[in-house]
């Protein structure tokens, strides 16, 4: 036997018998990739007998760190509730709880089905009504319990992994499997240890050896071709980098111009040449960050366009419009914020002095929104951003661009096209797609851009635009169902990913 294989059978023996890899690597001092070849060959000659345990380690989201330290949406309503009296409508007692108006139905699903509480229905709204604080509940204790660490979930007793499930299914914890190989030495592998392995076998020859005459006198070692190697973690794009790239490969191949632009943009570019009113609900379709220090920049490169701008803000200008109909401050319009939409990158493009048209132009567009982080929305993401310039085009048009970016970059099996609102485009149109196996998710949205939004900007054609997540385009392309993935620092999902 090689000396590793002697290694390896004393190591298993003075250790009672069984032990895993970790542990042979690091009480017989030889490395992994020893082991196992020494653990192949063990195995085929019946001195030793693998053993092979899985495990289901689950772990704490993002979502449910957040949880794990302010307890759990329903938790936190109950309690709200309770403190009031125990008699609170439903929306006052997720606002005061510190939760989005979406958590609504969320929060009051799981009180009816944890019994903490009953909805009563009235005529002004829903009223929650909770007469004592409830106890802690399993999944509050599953939570606790894993903390900032990862457990296996077959450690758990069976009434917290029925917890544990509902929490994996709320996505508020993950799971990952876990293998671990255990060696055991077997009657012939103890009867087979020698009283000491053999000094002279070597791995290579040198040329002192030749020279010497040496190379007569040692044994060298044997090899089994087919004994596993050391894996390798070569350097390559991470997996999103590179879908990237290959999206915008496409469009240039496509004859689409980049467009580039700031992340810091002001409001005129952001919202008011896109015939967002300054004072109306319309502009909180995309809430924003606005900067405190700069706070402003000058809109005097663009005078003339402001002034079209906010003529058409007030009156329609000469587009056939009324207008909003209110006072435009320029003041306002001078305000700094970070881009939260890529359309931004398609006014810069329609007022640049080296626009085409007939054109294409796109962009891949880093965007910031106070948004809730959950499994598809992040306050920091990418848009896929494009518009197309010419005086032929019709909504036809438009939704082959879109059913282009669902089925060959998304991978979508179905599309489908849903009638939406936006400010800035009429018709206005939402891409949706489903792939086989992930289900239906909505892309973003489209449309024709409006004259309000065209001709102060100098534009007599018609524009077709678009601005799609293109972050949900890949994880529909990759099956991944939680946004979050995207950017994580598990070294071993982006180890696992294809090169090519």
């Amino acid at each position: 036997m090689r000396e590793n294989d002697v290694k390896v059978l004393r190591t298993l023996r003075d250790a009672g018998g069984i032990a895993s890899a970790e542990d042979i690597i690091r009480k017989a001092g030889i490395v992994d990739a020893a082991v196992a070849r020494a653990s192949l060959t063990l195995s085929e000659l019946g001195l030793v007998k693998e053993q092979t345990t899985r495990t289901t380690e689950i772990f704490c989201t993002e979502e449910g760190h957040d949880y794990l330290a302010n307890g759990l949406p329903e938790r936190r309503v109950a309690t709200v509730v309770h403190d009031a009296g125990g008699k609170l409508s439903v929306s006052e007692a997720v606002q005061q709880a510190g939760l989005p108006q979406d958590f609504v139905s969320i929060v009051t699903g799981w009180i009816a089905r944890k019994r903490w509480g009953k909805i009563e229905k009235t005529s002004s709204g829903n009223i929650l009504l909770i007469s004592k604080n409830p106890p802690k509940d399993e999944d509050e204790e599953v939570l606790e319990r894993i903390g900032h660490v990862s457990i296996p979930i077959e450690e758990l007793p069976s009434n917290l992994r029925q917890a544990a499930d509902r929490l994996l299914k709320r996505n508020i914890l993950a799971s990952k499997e876990r293998v671990q190989r255990k060696l055991q030495i077997t009657p012939q592998g103890l009867d087979a240890i020698p009283a000491q392995a053999s000094v002279d076998e070597i791995s290579s020859l040198t040329s002192e050896m030749i020279l010497s005459g040496d190379w007569k006198r040692v044994h060298l070692r044997s090899y089994n071709v087919s004994s596993p190697v050391p894996s390798l973690s070569p350097g390559k794009y991470h997996p999103y980098l590179r879908f990237l790239r290959r999206v915008k490969r496409k469009l240039v191949a496509l004859g689409f111009r980049e467009a580039v632009g700031p992340l810091v943009e002001t409001a005129f570019i952001n919202d008011d040449c896109l015939y967002m009113p300054q004072d109306h609900p319309a502009r909180e379709i995309h809430d924003l960050y606005y900067l405190k220090h700069p706070s402003k920049a000058s809109l005097e490169s663009w005078k003339e366009i402001v002034e079209k701008v906010a003529q058409t803000h007030e009156n329609g200008w000469k587009t056939g419009s009324t207008g909003w109909g209110y006072k435009y401050s320029r003041e306002e319009a001078s305000k700094l914020v970070l881009r939260s939409h890529g359309t931004a990158l398609s006014v810069r493009s329609m007022i640049s002095k080296d626009l085409q048209i007939p054109g294409k132009y796109f962009a891949i567009a880093r965007c910031f929104r106070p948004e809730l982080l959950d499994r598809t929305h992040l306050t920091e993401f990418n848009q896929a951003e494009g518009i197309v310039l010419d005086p032929s085009l019709n909504l036809r048009n438009l939704l082959g661009v879109l059913e282009m970016f669902a089925r060959e970059v998304a991978g979508a099996d179905r599309v489908r096209f849903k009638p939406d609102y936006f400010p800035f485009t009429e018709p206005s149109v939402e891409l949706q797609a489903y792939k086989e196996g992930y289900g239906w998710m909505e892309f973003g949205g489209s449309g024709i851009f409006r004259p309000e939004v065209t001709e102060p900007l100098g534009i007599k054609v018609p524009v077709i635009a678009w601005g799609l997540g293109i972050d949900r385009l890949f994880m529909m392309n990759q099956q991944i169902q939680d946004i979050r993935q995207l950017f994580t620092t598990d070294l071993e999902w982006i180890r696992q990913q294809k090169v090519g």
